[in-house]
């Protein structure tokens, strides 16, 4: 039988020290790490909450993402790709059904959409010269509402590789808009001649 969430609890804390710290990752020992391991500590484990918090628009009525479908760089009529501002890294953008769908609720049409999308999306940001790689994320604890993340990670900076380039882009001063803004654009209207959609001003 699977652990239940206290007997997970309970075991994740076998592991910790008497302040319930677990011990530093690996990754932090990684050169790729943001962080100098000395000094760097976990914090404590918390107890299970349940029910958890629901997360933003689980109630499609007050889905931020729904207010906002006719919203993006890019539409076509089932999807929208957004810039997201505010980041370190030069670009990051987002991915989005029009309608109100998580990933496991997705129909298996708009499943299949979201594969080929993806790697359309993903294509395109990896053209741009100055992009070395497109991180794709789909986390989901936050909203109800699909949400696909593209994160370019820049050429020149394999510091900046792997799982730590989210952590980096919250670390970096914020990226000019305008260049965001310009490379946004480009890839949209390459996604909008290798796929299909439409351009939105």
């Amino acid at each position: 039988m699977p652990m239940d969430p206290d007997e997970f609890y309970a075991h994740a804390l076998a592991a910790a020290d008497a302040h319930r710290r677990l011990p530093l990752a690996p990754m932090t020992g990684w050169e790729i790490s943001p962080f100098e391991p000395d000094g760097l500590r976990v914090s404590p484990l918390r107890p299970p909450v349940l029910p958890e918090p629901p997360r933003h628009g689980e109630d499609p009525s007050d889905c931020f993402a729904c207010r906002q479908r006719d919203e993006g760089v890019w539409l076509d009529p089932h999807w929208r790709l957004h810039r997201v501002g505010g980041v370190g890294v030069p670009l990051v953008l987002m991915l989005s059904p029009r309608d109100h769908y998580d990933l496991a609720e997705l129909p298996d049409d708009r499943a299949a959409e979201l594969g080929v999308l993806g790697t359309h999306v993903a294509r395109h940001i990896e053209a741009l010269p100055h992009i070395a790689r497109a991180h794709v994320y789909r986390l989901g604890d936050g909203g109800a509402h699909l949400h696909v993340w593209f994160f370019a990670r820049p050429a020149g900076q394999p510091q900046m590789l792997g799982s730590w380039l989210v952590v980096w882009d919250d670390l970096l001063p914020e990226y000019p808009g305008d260049l965001a803004d310009a490379d946004a654009a480009r890839v949209a209207e390459a996604l909008a001649a290798s796929y299909g959609g439409e351009v939105s001003h």
